[in-house]
C-alpha cells in the first residue's frame, strides 16, 4: 500500500500568529499572541493534523485503530482523514454502555466518515495497551492495522510537533500549550528555544512522567524547558466551572474568538492568572497555542 499524500489537503503551515490587544497583560508589559493551528485544516485542526501526519504516513495507507472518549477529538479528525485520504479507520471508544444507544453529535461524525466504532468497558480502556487486551482488540478485526494511541501521542506525534516550536522561535519569548496526553507538549517543548508552559486539563499529577517518555520515545532524552502547572483543570477532563464559562464568553467576545471550552479556554484562562501573579517578566512575547475550536453540536454534553 502507498502512503496518504496528505499535501492535497492543503494544510495552512505555518499557522497564523495573531497580536491581540488585551489590558490584562498590557499593564504588565506583556504581548500575547495566538497561535492559530486551530486554522491549519477545518477537519484536521491543531495539534491533530501534527500528530497525525507522520502517523498517517508511516501506516501507509492501511487501516488505522485509534481510542478515545465519547466526544474525542482525537477520534473525528482520524475518522475524517480517513475519509479525505482513502483509508479505513477503527475507533475504540470507552465506555460499553454506549452501545446500542443513539450515538451522540461527535461519535455520529465519525461514523459518518466511515469510522467503525468498537465499545469496551472502562477497565478494558484503561489496560488498552497491555499486549494480551490489545491483542484482543486486534483479534476482532479481519485485516493487519496500524495503531494510534489515545490522542495520537507517541513518538511520531512529537516529532510532528517539533515544527510547532520552530514556527515560535524567534517570534514569542515563551509558549503555552493546554495538555491532555502530552504529545504537542514533549514536542513545543523540542523546537521551541524558550521556555514552555503546559496546562494539563486533567487532574492527577501523571502527565510530567508521560511528557518525559513521550520524549525519551522520540530523542532518546528530555529536550528543552518545560513545566507545568497543575491548577486550571476545573476537576478534570471534559469539565468546566461557570467561572471558566464566563471567562471564555468574555475573552471571545473581546477578540473576536470562538473559545474551545475544554483546553483553550483553561490554557487562556491559566495565562491571564499567571500574568496577574507577575509570573513573567515585563517585555515578554507570549505565544498562546489555540490548539482547536469549539464542536457547537458537542456543546449539550458538558
Amino acid at each position: 500500500m502507498n502512503a496518504p499524500d496528505l499535501e492535497r489537503l492543503r494544510p495552512r503551515l505555518p499557522s497564523p500568529l495573531e497580536p491581540v490587544e488585551d489590558e490584562r497583560f498590557a499593564r504588565h508589559g506583556l504581548t500575547l499572541l495566538l497561535k492559530r493551528d486551530d486554522l491549519i485544516h477545518p477537519d484536521l485542526p491543531g495539534n491533530k493534523w501534527r500528530k497525525l501526519a507522520l502517523n498517517l504516513r508511516a501506516a501507509g495507507g492501511r487501516p488505522v485503530l485509534t481510542f478515545g472518549g465519547a466526544y474525542s477529538n482525537h477520534l473525528r479528525a482520524t475518522a475524517a482523514a480517513g475519509r479525505l485520504l482513502g483509508f479505513r479507520t477503527v475507533g475504540v471508544v470507552r465506555g460499553d454502555e454506549l452501545a446500542g444507544r443513539p450515538l451522540n453529535p461527535s461519535l455520529a461524525r465519525c461514523a459518518a466518515d466511515g469510522m467503525r466504532l468498537l465499545f469496551v468497558d472502562r477497565a478494558t480502556y484503561r489496560a488498552k495497551h497491555e499486549p494480551a487486551v490489545l491483542a484482543r482488540l486486534l483479534g476482532e478485526l479481519p485485516e493487519d492495522v496500524y495503531v494510534v494511541p489515545e490522542g495520537g501521542s507517541n513518538a511520531l506525534a512529537v516529532e510532528g510537533c517539533v515544527e510547532l516550536g520552530r514556527e515560535l522561535a524567534g517570534v514569542a519569548d515563551t509558549a503555552a500549550v493546554a495538555c491532555g496526553t502530552g504529545g504537542t507538549l514533549a514536542g513545543l517543548a523540542a523546537g521551541f528555544p524558550g521556555p514552555v508552559l503546559g496546562v494539563p486539563v486533567l487532574k492527577g499529577g501523571f502527565l510530567g512522567a508521560d511528557v518525559r517518555t513521550l520524549q525519551e520515545a522520540a530523542f532518546g532524552g528530555p529536550r528543552g524547558r518545560w513545566r507545568l502547572d497543575e491548577r486550571f483543570h476545573c476537576g478534570g477532563y471534559a469539565r468546566t466551572t461557570p467561572e471558566l464559562e464566563a471567562f471564555a464568553d468574555a475573552f471571545g467576545a473581546r477578540h473576536g474568538l470562538a473559545i474551545e471550552r475544554l483546553y483553550v479556554a483553561k490554557m487562556l484562562h491559566a495565562l491571564v492568572t499567571l500574568a496577574e501573579e507577575g509570573a513573567f517578566a515585563p517585555g515578554t512575547r507570549i505565544a498562546a497555542v489555540v490548539t482547536g475550536s469549539p464542536e457547537p453540536q458537542a456543546d449539550s454534553s458538558r
